[in-house]
């Protein structure tokens, strides 16, 4: 008896399936936060502060100090209208945090990557194993169907019309011969 081909499971599937479970056991056992180096941590923390709400209100407000003191020259003009000094420092700033930034958006798209990798592993596997578990029903059904036709063919061999003769004969006498 032969599984149906539809949920025939390949070598290849199977040997991938190995593979899964086996990466999934030795992983689950080694299951432990990655250490980050300096530079990533410090890379994650500018980036959790420049990209936060706080920190564009408060650089808003100091702008706007900055611009009204500088105007109203209250204090005293040490950067006057153009705000010269202003745009250097805005310069500064976006030159050095645009690519601390992009190192934290690189280390969390890597982090991205291998999540999507081990969600399509754990899809993989599970559609692999629903394969085998189809491929095993489709084995008991058969082995139950043909035990089942084994019953009748008994049944049938021990079934008797009023006659006393069993029901085969009785079935095969009654049915005329083609003419030939």
């Amino acid at each position: 008896m032969q599984a149906h081909s539809a949920h025939a499971i390949e070598a290849d599937e199977l040997t991938r399936l190995v593979e899964l479970r086996h990466h999934r056991r030795v992983h689950r056992k080694t299951k432990r936060a990655p250490v980050l180096a300096l530079g990533a941590r410090v890379s994650d923390a500018v980036a959790r502060v420049v990209g936060s709400w706080r920190f564009i209100i408060i650089q808003s407000v100091l702008l706007v100090v900055w611009i009204a003191l500088n105007v109203t020259a209250w204090v005293q003009e040490w950067d006057p209208y153009p705000f010269i000094l202003l745009n250097l420092a805005l310069s500064f700033q976006a030159a050095y945090t645009a690519p601390i930034i992009m190192m934290s958006q690189n280390r969390q798209a890597e982090i991205d990557r291998q999540a999507a990798q081990h969600d399509y592993d754990i899809n993989l596997k599970a559609e692999l194993e629903i394969e085998l578990l189809h491929q095993k029903l489709d084995l008991l059904r058969e082995k139950e169907i043909s035990e089942l036709i084994g019953i009748i063919r008994m049944l049938q061999t021990a079934l008797c019309d009023a006659s006393g003769r069993p029901l085969v004969q009785v079935a095969t006498a009654a049915v005329p011969k083609p003419a030939g």
